[in-house]
């Protein structure tokens, strides 16, 4: 009953709500992930700089891309070419491409509703937006329930399984040591709050996401001619055009949505956690970095894992093994047995900062539940360690099914509270346009214009800052001469 729940909710329920809900809001922004693309660079390169004593935009970045780049960019990949063959890959660029606007729309509405916690740094998320975008309490809490318990628990077991016996088949560790290890090495992160989170995934994200796509980079282009070819492949087999892959039409369609969704995230209302805890000037700059995210983390990376395996000549349709397994032996079949080791160890990495995110998103849910309270973080804390260690020595196919369904329910009660505040999103988005239609470089958001809104005036004050603002008078007087 579980498989077929979980095959109904994930398998059909997920690619509607996903595709669908993602094209309408594309359509009604515009194609804001088109129009903004290049600025979305630029956006990026001023993410880096922040306030003192608050966290950046960049670092509000590199915690999102810690838990969007992980193990779906290694394992989640080689399952949906296992599954879907070449196709599935296809159906994951589809699923990014309009994920990018849902993305866009619920982390520009978690920095907008977000509120100051007292301590100089914010919380915000979906639970947020529901509560006082929608005033319906009873949804927000819902989803603050779903999101502590499959991210702070459900999935926080299945990533310590994965990792560690991915170092038990390439270094012969003990699975026991290795979850050990990894519980106290977490903890120790996790004493430190949501500053030290960020720090640790400032360091390891980039140098975790760099050197994956270097060494993908290097097998693909030792066999670039093979390249365009392949790519044809991947096109065709998404519509059933190529014989090999012809039966796997439908698996192609659901595999990539899926494995997808679960690789960028975008539109489940997780990031938005994360998302909402940067000080930025206006909060559709932070969607649109969030934006930016979900290209990289499909467009880039998983197509990156997705050719290693297609190209090393170690695949061939009707492959039966996990999906680390082909990665790693894709990899090693093209520069020999030390690929193995590198999958692994770039998985730990991935993992590791992945359990962080995760654990953010579970205490940021907790926080919103039962409130600032220290014994329910620290039991909370305890639970998440317990269940690491315990979940690395498991077969967590079962947690992994439920997981799967309460990833589904966060999407449907995410999506469906984006699409009842889609006019605030656009309002939001038209204010950020118009400042940059004007000339504005840095667009600042006026509370003031926004007074109709349950807004924090902690989170948001009451005057923009004052050169911020002479830009904002320069607009005004621009758009009133035309």
């Amino acid at each position: 009953m579980l498989e077929m729940l979980n095959d109904f909710l994930s398998g059909k329920l997920l690619i509607v709500l996903i595709v669908g809900l993602g094209s309408y809001f594309t359509i009604r922004s515009r194609f804001v992930q088109f129009r903004h693309f290049g600025h979305m660079f630029s956006v990026f390169k001023e993410s880096i700089r922040g306030s003192a004593g608050q966290l950046s935009s960049f670092q509000a970045l590199m915690l999102s891309l810690a838990g969007r780049v992980g193990a779906g960019n290694i394992a989640g990949v080689g399952v949906a070419v296992t599954l879907g063959g070449p196709g599935a890959v296809f159906w994951m660029w589809v699923t990014a491409l309009v994920g990018m606007s849902s993305s866009f729309f619920e982390c520009t509405l978690a920095q907008a509703y977000k509120r100051a916690d007292g301590d100089g740094l914010y919380r915000g998320g979906p639970a947020y937006y529901i509560q006082h975008g929608l005033k319906l309490r009873w949804m927000a809490m819902t989803f603050a329930t779903l999101l502590l318990v499959t991210y702070g628990f459900a999935f926080n077991g299945l990533q310590s399984f994965t990792v560690t016996h991915s170092l038990e088949n390439a270094f012969g560790f003990p699975v026991q040591y290795t979850g050990l290890a990894l519980a106290v090495l977490l903890g120790l992160v996790f004493l430190g709050g949501i500053k030290r989170i960020a720090a640790v995934s400032d360091l390891l994200v980039p140098v975790k996401t760099l050197a994956y796509i270097a060494v993908t980079l290097y097998v693909i282009a030792s066999q670039i001619e093979l390249v365009p070819d392949m790519l044809v492949t991947i096109v065709k087999s998404a519509f059933g055009l190529e014989p090999a892959f012809a039966g796997l039409l439908g698996s192609a369609i659901v595999m990539g949505v899926k494995r997808g969704v679960f690789a960028n995230e975008a539109g489940l209302g997780s990031a938005p956690n994360v998302a909402a805890v940067a000080a930025v000037k206006h909060p559709v700059a932070q969607g649109v970095v969030q934006a930016f995210s979900v290209f990289l983390d499909t467009f880039v990376i998983c197509t990156c894992t997705a050719l290693l395996i297609l190209l090393s000549g170690f695949y061939t349709p009707g492959f039966e093994g996990d999906g680390i397994i082909l990665t790693q032996n894709s990899l090693a079949a093209v520069v020999g047995d030390w690929g193995r080791i590198f999958v692994s160890v770039a998985l730990s990495l991935f993992v590791f900062t992945c359990i962080l995110y995760n654990y953010y998103l579970g205490e940021n849910a907790l926080q919103f539940l039962v409130g600032r309270g220290r014994a329910p973080l620290m039991i909370y804390r305890g639970l998440v360690l317990g269940l690491i260690f315990w979940g690395s020595m498991q077969n967590l196919g079962t947690v992994f099914a439920f997981a799967d369904i309460t990833m589904t329910c966060l999407a449907f009660v995410n999506l469906a509270a984006l699409a009842m505040l889609i006019k605030v999103g656009l309002r939001l988005m038209r204010d950020y346009d118009a400042q940059r239609k004007a000339g504005v470089a840095t667009p600042v958001f006026d509370p003031k214009d926004f007074g109709d809104l349950d807004l924090d005036p902690a989170a948001w004050p009451a005057n923009p800052q004052p050169a911020a603002a002479d830009e904002r008078v320069a607009m005004a007087h621009s758009l009133h001469q035309r």
